[in-house]
């Protein structure tokens, strides 16, 4: 009952330290000893950045533990493409048959993959894939040649971030049943990922804060200095 998840949230809050900084490992640890809940929930990292322009940071992150999703991932393109694109384990592979399937309300996918020949006839898709920020976007890698390399990527892990208006990126970075070398590794990879796409502008301590938490349980305070070593 919501009362007894409330009592639960509250007392796993009171075993967080506030004023604490915790280290990476230690800051899994303790969520991973705060779990309350019955399914396997999501570890969320929240990082709150100092920026006068949130909407300029975005970028994309391969997480070396992989996410604990499966993403089914459309490619868009022709000819000997579609053979690579399926052996490098693309859910979906079509052409104007997809374009076509789309047009008419199919969305049975995470991630849309186009080659650049194609790029012309995607365009169309806009309204539907625009919305739902499916779009193939050359600067995130989606519309490539390359369709195996980025294929693999994004079965094995990549996601894409971007600040919210108040400065936060929010990213799941896998889930509560990982080891916590998994979990490690992938909040390193995030955190090194933001450092590396730091805008040109950004002066000083980019980065005010971050914290961990799991779906539900509370958040814990992180000691980021020092992360990327």
């Amino acid at each position: 009952c919501t009362m007894d998840r409330g009592k639960k949230i509250t007392d796993a809050r009171k075993k967080v330290d506030k004023s604490t900084l915790y280290s990476l490992k230690e800051a899994i640890t303790k969520i991973k000893e705060l779990k309350f809940a019955k399914f396997d929930e999501t570890v969320e990292a929240s990082m709150k950045l100092v920026h006068k322009s949130y909407q300029n940071v975005r970028g994309s992150v391969t997480l070396p533990g992989g996410t604990g999703k499966q993403v089914k991932v459309l490619v868009i393109c022709k000819g000997d493409k579609q053979k690579e694109a399926r052996e490098a384990g693309a859910d979906h592979v079509g052409a104007e048959d997809v374009i076509e399937k789309i047009k008419e309300g199919w969305i049975d996918f995470q991630a849309v993959v186009a080659t650049p020949d194609m790029m012309k006839e995607v365009g169309k898709l806009g309204p539907v894939l625009g919305k739902k920020g499916l779009m193939p976007k050359p600067k995130a890698g989606t519309v490539t040649e390359d369709v195996k390399g980025i294929v693999k990527e994004l079965k094995g892990g990549r996601v894409e971030y971007k600040a919210d208006k108040t400065g936060v990126v929010n990213l799941g970075v896998g889930k509560i049943s990982f080891e916590t070398a998994a979990l490690v590794d992938n909040i390193k990879a995030f955190y090194n990922q933001i450092v590396k796409d730091k805008p040109s502008d950004a002066k000083g301590n980019y980065i005010r804060s971050l914290h961990i938490s799991s779906t539900m349980g509370p958040g814990v305070k992180i000691n980021h200095k020092g992360i990327e070593k």
